[in-house]
């Protein structure tokens, strides 16, 4: 035979009651430390393989150079851009590719230049002759970066690139050209000196993210 003692706080309903309160609490905390501790190795995954992006080497002579865009500075590109163009020339200079495509859009309605336009003029008034820059000025995204010049490439009878960017930025890149059928892209990269490591890794981690579930749902 069970007793039980009735007191205020001590009925069979209520002990239950505070186990199953309990163990949910706890089921709860559970699953938040396996999303927690889940997340945290990815962002440590995303971040290796950021890490691990390095220019093609040894690099061969391809049709085109495929300098991807960052933000303007009203009409001059920002430091950071110049960096990718100052890049991208020193390639050209040394003939690894006669062509260049510059692939940015509209960074603000009241900017004169979209970031393509803001690199091709950059890049004129460094000596490169206009007919051999083709301008790509639709683009908001490295996935629009590359599948516009992607289509620039195959009008233009080009079958070849050097996807030009920053390290940071080169693991994403390759993926996404690799996704839309680049045969054989290489990476020309470039450490930069003017930006936060620390603020644009943290954001390449974010943006890779993003592009695995777009592969994954997409």
């Amino acid at each position: 035979m069970e007793w039980y003692v009735y007191g205020r706080d001590s009925s069979p309903i209520r002990i239950v009651s505070k186990k199953r309160k309990f163990w949910t609490k706890r089921t709860l905390l559970i699953a938040l430390s396996i999303i927690v501790i889940a997340g945290l190795l990815w962002c440590a995954y995303a971040l290796n393989n950021i890490n691990k992006a390095a220019t093609t080497d040894p690099m061969q002579k391809a049709d085109v150079g495929i300098i991807l865009g960052m933000s303007m500075w009203g009409d001059e590109p920002s430091p950071g851009l110049k960096e990718r163009l100052d890049y991208g020339l020193k390639l050209y200079q040394e003939g690894m590719f006669p062509n260049l495509i510059v692939s940015g859009g509209l960074d603000k309605p009241d900017l004169q230049y979209t970031e393509a336009q803001g690199m091709r003029n950059y890049l004129v008034a460094k000596g490169v002759p206009d007919r051999s820059i083709y301008v790509e000025n639709e683009a908001t995204s490295t996935y629009e970066n590359l599948l516009y010049s992607k289509e620039i490439m195959a009008r233009e009878g080009l079958s070849s690139a050097i996807i030009i960017t920053h390290t940071y930025h080169g693991w994403r890149s390759h993926e996404i050209a690799d996704e839309l059928g680049y045969v054989n892209p290489e990476l020309g990269l470039t450490e930069s000196t003017v930006l936060s490591m620390t603020r644009h890794k943290t954001r390449e981690i974010l943006a890779y993210t993003k592009w695995k579930l777009q592969q994954l749902f997409l």
